[in-house]
């Protein structure tokens, strides 16, 4: 919601693309798989902001595995950088910049089968909370989207938008995010 605040925009097309595929009705599991541009802008997000900023540690199990032009040594740890990969200039073009359409035009899934976006990890290591989230998020975010018209409080402009984060076990924004929605469809 953050992205979206600062980046009007791109709160703008999506909510275009659910009206035209949605219409005034609500937003059912059923609609979200019309939605490729929601799609995008959650994938982005997840690009720029991964819930999990390091993968688990991965011990060696050999001796002698080179990665990179580096050798490690049997049982080292080796943490994966999730957060670093998403912002890899040799991976994305621009990739501090917020662009959902960079998802429009690539095959890039959830499943860890590409290493440039692994939000959920891969492998063995591969969230368990994967498919609550892929069916979840994007039926939670078409809903906020579809039913309010999001702004942020009065005198904060979306350049003043904070989209910092503060790295732990989990990544969250520095400073909290505040925001006014305004109903858009009356729920029976």
């Amino acid at each position: 919601m953050a992205e979206l605040l600062r980046n009007p925009s791109v709160m703008l097309k999506a909510r275009a693309e659910l009206k035209e595929k949605i219409g005034s009705k609500q937003v059912e599991e059923t609609d979200i798989p019309k939605l490729p541009y929601l799609h995008a802008i959650i994938k982005e997000t997840m690009r720029l902001h991964p819930a999990g900023p390091l993968m688990l540690p991965h011990k060696v199990t050999e001796a002698g595995v080179e990665i990179g032009g580096f050798t490690l040594p049997k049982d080292a740890r080796v943490m994966i950088n999730v957060w670093a990969i998403g912002r890899d200039s040799t991976a994305w073009s621009e990739p501090d910049i917020f662009m959902p359409e960079r998802f429009l035009l690539r095959e890039v899934d959830f499943h860890g089968q590409n290493f440039e976006f692994i939000p959920f990890g891969s492998g063995r290591k591969l969230c368990p909370g994967l498919p609550l989230a892929v069916k979840s998020i994007p039926l939670i975010l078409a809903s906020m989207l579809h039913e309010f018209e999001w702004r942020l409080p009065d005198g904060i402009r979306h350049s003043d938008v904070d989209l910092n984060d503060r790295f732990g076990t989990s990544l969250a924004l520095v400073t909290p995010l505040h925001a006014v929605p305004l109903p858009v469809i009356a729920t029976d």
